[in-house]
């Protein structure tokens, strides 16, 4: 694979950079935010690793830049940070997983070979639909019947997962770990609450109802 290693610490760089080597990848190594953005627009790599905190621009705009501008390719956050609401925030803004420093590189190559096998057909389209409903990804618009629908990030990362999965029923669960990044049950309406919202600027203006209950299941889109 050909993998970009954006970290400004030079030992952890280093050792990425040699034991990804070691496996027989090609690896680009930049050590700020700004020539990592430069290097994964204008080449193609497989996987992106990108630490947090880093000079110029951090690592958390610099996966938002990326994913604004359509650039899909799977990213690996590194981090000091490992709290869950440190882990949602990089997991909203686009990276595909997560890694806390320090970590074991077995652990850090397993991640990359795992995010490398994911189908990549999803992750390539642009443009997600269903009905009169359309949802551009690289500008961020969604509209409805040629009206445009404002969304906040939060609503629209629900639609966006309910769209690419449009005919199958989503559950509480699957949408905890898929928007928010938690693998646990917190004991909150912050599904329900966020869905109605939804449905009150997706679903109430219009006469068709595209976001479906499915009771005791989860959530499904109408294709």
């Amino acid at each position: 694979m050909k993998i970009l290693v954006v970290e400004d610490d030079p030992t952890t760089g280093q050792y990425i950079a040699r034991g990804l080597r070691e496996e027989g990848h090609t690896v680009d190594h930049v050590a700020d935010g700004r020539a990592g953005l430069v290097q994964a627009t204008g080449a193609d790599h497989d996987v992106l690793i990108v630490d947090w905190m880093l000079p110029e621009i951090d690592g958390l705009t610099l996966v938002q830049t990326l994913r604004g501008a359509g650039n899909r390719t799977p990213v690996l956050f590194l981090t000091a940070m490992g709290s869950v609401d440190d882990r949602i925030a990089g997991l909203n803004a686009g990276a595909d997983d997560y890694l806390v420093k320090p970590f074991a590189f077995g652990e850090l190559s397993a991640r990359i070979n795992a995010l490398a096998r994911r189908p990549r057909t999803l992750a390539q389209e642009t443009l997600l639909t269903a009905g009169d409903l359309t949802m551009d990804l690289v500008s961020r618009e969604v509209r409805r019947a040629g009206q445009k629908i404002e969304l906040l990030p939060r609503e629209f990362a629900i639609l966006e997962h309910l769209l690419r999965r449009k005919g199958r029923v989503q559950t509480r669960t699957m949408l905890l770990e898929s928007v928010w990044g938690i693998s646990f049950d917190p004991q909150t309406n912050v599904v329900e609450t966020h869905i109605s919202r939804l449905r009150a600027k997706v679903d109430k203006p219009f006469d068709t109802e595209l976001i479906k209950t499915v009771r005791g299941s989860g959530y499904r889109i109408e294709a």
